[in-house]
């Protein structure tokens, strides 16, 4: 009997082998590589040796060794960030649950010695977890999806990663313009201030103008050094989001942003679009897939979650007779008096809804953002196009006109300061309305395909206790 229960617990475990995950030589990465170059068309690397490494380094020496684009600061920060290699690490990690959930339960071997009074007893056991090789498919699939889960999690800490860059870097350029423009004014501002301390000395300005001036100055020094602080905290964020150490903080940056695209992107299935590829809702409806696994696996084996059984061998030595052998089997189950896994049904039940419900309050937000994000692209785009087609010319003409009567005196120095104040307010907002529109296009690629901030219970999975552990529930 022992025998036979031996060859059949292996007949059985052969064919869990059989359907056994094997690692895989790039850890997920292919997938993530994939789904990421659709969207950022950017290379990904997942360093695991020393030669990956100085790749990955020379690589990234190379690209700061120029002056960054937005493309080249976002290649560096995704082969360089540390943060992102740590989610690829987990996403290694969630590979061993897949290899470790496909593999069928190892059977436990025992043998025990009794001896006393000139007699002795040996017994062994070979015990096997039927009810968990019997759920072995099941659970291996539950364990793909999971994986697949893993995957999608790292594509989006990636795309994540991206768009974080994009705005960095965006604010980091706008703000050198900032400081280009504000040294220029103060330059121009302290001339000014001069001026009228010398005509007040001669009696040809009074202290009301005199303050006036002064204080334009003293303002336009305040207003540049908040903006060489603000220039410098986005460049430390650039910094850090590129993970970059001593070597390589003094990357280069363009002195402005680059022009207006000539004309906006026009989107007319956005939200379709959006609740195709936003990678969220890819991993929500994973979940909730899994989940629908985990439910019919509950309901399947709601009424037996122990079935252990064991091969028995025991030899007996009596010293008054010739030693013998017996051979049988024990089995163990529980007797569902108590528990009849309403618990867990009822358990896995509302879990599943839950995730139902929260995927689709997901997709309504994805609709949602998607067509704001839009109509903010637009309308950052006409702002900005705006400033550049009406606005700064026109001031441009002020500017000249008033200089030209100022040279044939029709006009005195404090009308042209009025209007070089005023030209100051249009440039600024000029420069601000630009970092508006490249952050809202930003944005708008993380609406559509996903990377932004983590809502509150949106992309996180939800967790469930799995209806038939490896262990068959002990």
């Amino acid at each position: 009997m022992t025998h036979h229960f031996a060859r059949g617990l292996l007949v059985l475990t052969v064919l869990g082998l059989s359907g056994c995950m094997t690692f895989s030589p790039d850890g997920g990465m292919t997938t993530v590589s994939d789904l990421t170059s659709q969207t950022i068309n950017r290379d990904v690397a997942f360093v695991r040796t020393a030669e990956g490494a100085e790749a990955v380094n020379a690589t990234v020496h190379r690209l700061l060794a120029r002056t960054l684009t937005t493309e080249s600061a976002v290649q560096v920060a995704l082969l360089n960030n540390k943060g992102l290699q740590a989610a690829y690490n987990e996403l290694a990690l969630a590979e061993t649950d897949l290899v470790e959930q496909s593999l069928p339960p190892n059977p436990v071997f025992s043998i025990s010695r009794i001896s006393g009074n000139g007699a002795s007893e040996i017994e062994r056991q070979v015990v096997g977890d039927i009810l968990a090789l019997a759920t072995l498919p099941f659970r291996t699939d539950i364990a793909r999806d999971r994986f697949r889960q893993a995957q999608l999690r790292a594509a989006l800490a990636t795309l994540r990663l991206a768009a974080d860059v994009r705005r960095a870097y965006v604010r980091a350029v706008a703000g050198n313009e900032m400081v280009a423009l504000l040294t220029d004014a103060k330059a121009t501002a302290e001339s000014t201030a001069q001026l009228a301390v010398k005509l007040g000395e001669t009696g040809s300005l009074n202290k009301l103008d005199q303050a006036r001036e002064q204080v334009f100055y003293a303002e336009t020094t305040a207003d540049l050094a908040s903006a060489r602080q603000a220039a410098a905290s986005a460049r430390e964020r650039l910094a850090r989001l590129m993970g970059l150490w001593d070597g390589g903080l003094d990357f280069r940056l363009p002195d402005q942003l680059p022009p207006l695209p000539r004309r906006p992107q026009a989107l007319p299935s956005i939200e379709v679009d959006a609740v195709a590829h936003r990678i969220d809702l890819q991993i929500a409806r994973l979940e909730l897939t899994a989940l629908a696994k985990s439910l019919n696996l509950t309901e399947a084996t709601r009424f037996v979650t122990l079935l252990d059984l064991a091969g028995i061998s025991r030899r007996t030595q009596d010293p008054e007779g010739p030693p013998f052998r017996e051979r049988g089997f024990d089995v163990q189950f529980q007797i569902p008096i108590f528990d009849g896994g309403e618990v867990r049904v009822r358990q896995a039940a509302e879990t599943y809804n839950l995730a139902f419900n929260r995927l689709t309050e997901r997709a309504v937000n994805v609709r949602s953002e998607a067509r704001d994000a839009y109509r903010v692209y637009r309308s950052t785009y006409d702002i900005a196009g705006h400033y550049q087609r009406e606005i700064l010319p026109l001031r441009k003409i002020i500017t000249e006109e008033m200089q030209l009567r100022f040279s044939s005196m029709q006009v005195d120095i404090f009308a042209l300061l009025t209007e070089a104040r005023q030209r100051l307010a249009s440039l600024r907002g000029a420069i601000d309305a630009k970092q508006k529109f490249f952050l809202a296009q930003s944005d708008l690629q993380t609406a559509v395909n996903g990377g932004g901030a983590p809502a509150s219970g949106g992309d996180n999975s939800t967790t469930i206790a799995a209806a038939a552990p490896a262990d068959g529930g002990h």
